[in-house]
C-alpha cells in the first residue's frame, strides 16, 4: 500500500477550478482510467480519483464513477490498514449514493475516519468523515497474479518471500498488522489460523509445503 499512498499524496491539492474552466487533471484521471461522462471537473469524481491512483499502483479497480462500485472490489476487511479503500454512505445507507477515498485512520475518539481522496472540498485532500457513515473496507490485491511464496517460512525468516505471505494472509483477512518482511509472532499466529482453514493440518504457525497448497487453493476458489 506504500506505492499507493505515496501516488496519492503526490496529488494533494489538485483543486477544480471556479466558472467555465476545468482543471485538465482532474479531467486526466477520468481520461487515463477510461471512465466516460467526466467531462468538467464539476461532476463529481472521488471514485475517478480512486480508480486512476489504483491503477497507477498495479492494483484492482473498479473502473467506474459511482463510490458504491467499490463494494464489489477487493476482499472486504474489518480491521483496515492505510490505504485500503473505505466507502461511505450519502443521505442514507439505503441510498445510491456514496463517498470513497483511501484509509488513513480513526480519531482518538473513535468518532471519525480520516480520508485522503478526491472531490473532498473540491480537491485532493485528507477529510474526517463520521465513523458510522462507513459501508465497508476493502482490500485491493494486485492486477497482476498473486504472488504466492515458497516455502519453508517461520519464526526469524526475512525477505521479499515473507512480504508476499503477509499480504497474502491480509488479502484473506487474517490481520498480521504491516508487511514488514519480518516473520514474526503476528505472523506466525496468521499462519495458524490459515492452517484451521483445512481440516488434519497441522496447526505450528509454519509456512511449509502443505501450508503453501491450502494457501494457493483458497485464491484458485
Amino acid at each position: 500500500m506504500e506505492s499507493l499512498l505515496k501516488i496519492a499524496f503526490n496529488e494533494l491539492g489538485t483543486e477544480e477550478i471556479p466558472g467555465n474552466r476545468h482543471n485538465p487533471e482532474i479531467l486526466k484521471y477520468a481520461k487515463e482510467t477510461g471512465i466516460s461522462g467526466i467531462t468538467s471537473d464539476e461532476i463529481p469524481w472521488c471514485s475517478t480519483f480512486v480508480n486512476w491512483v489504483a491503477k497507477k499502483a498495479g492494483l484492482q479497480s473498479s473502473g467506474k464513477a459511482n463510490a458504491r462500485s467499490w463494494l464489489s472490489v477487493g476482499t472486504r476487511v474489518n480491521m483496515p490498514e492505510p490505504g485500503d479503500i473505505v466507502v461511505f454512505w450519502r443521505e442514507s445507507p439505503e441510498s445510491w449514493k456514496g463517498h470513497v477515498g483511501f484509509f488513513l485512520g480513526v480519531s482518538f475518539d473513535k468518532k471519525r475516519v480520516y480520508c485522503l481522496g478526491g472531490n473532498q472540498g473540491n480537491r485532493v485532500s485528507v477529510s474526517a468523515y463520521r465513523l458510522n457513515t462507513v459501508l465497508a473496507y476493502q482490500r485491493l490485491a494486485p492486477k497482476s497474479k498473486l504472488e504466492i511464496p515458497d516455502p519453508v517460512l517461520r519464526i526469524g525468516s526475512r525477505g521479499k518471500a515473507v512480504v508476499a505471505l503477509q499480504d497474502a494472509l491480509k488479502l484473506l483477512n487474517i490481520n498480521i498488522g504491516t508487511s514488514d518482511g519480518a516473520f514474526g509472532p503476528k505472523t506466525e499466529a496468521g499462519v495458524k489460523e490459515l492452517q484451521t482453514r483445512l481440516p488434519n493440518l497441522a496447526i505450528d504457525g509454519v509456512y511449509n509445503e502443505a501450508t503453501r497448497n491450502l494457501l494457493e487453493s483458497l485464491f484458485q476458489e
